[in-house]
């Protein structure tokens, strides 16, 4: 079991790395306070931290977690339109 929680955190870590990068260099798509962008980019790289220091660790069961929060915060993040993302396999939007 470790060594598929190793594999699906390398796999999610890369993947939510990828898509908070996307999120920051996209534009805005809502007419809203910028605090509330900051505030969910802010989350998730908190979350993104927090996953490597529990992989640092050796905690891979909360390193998965935290990850997965952070990619949850990116992905609510795009789906209220915070981002301009058209990127179904970094986050749950329509390509276009």
């Amino acid at each position: 079991m470790e060594e598929e929680l190793q594999t699906r955190f390398d796999k999610y870590l890369q993947l939510t790395e990828t898509a908070i990068k996307k999120a920051q260099e996209a534009p805005e798509n809502l007419d809203i306070n910028d605090g509330t962008r900051a505030d969910f980019l802010d989350m998730a790289q908190r979350y993104i931290d927090d996953a490597k220091h529990f992989h640092e660790k050796g905690d891979l069961l909360n390193a998965f977690a935290a990850i997965t929060y952070a990619h949850g915060w990116l992905d609510a993040g795009a789906r209220i339109g915070l981002w301009d993302v058209h990127d179904g396999k970094l986050f749950t939007v329509d390509d276009k």
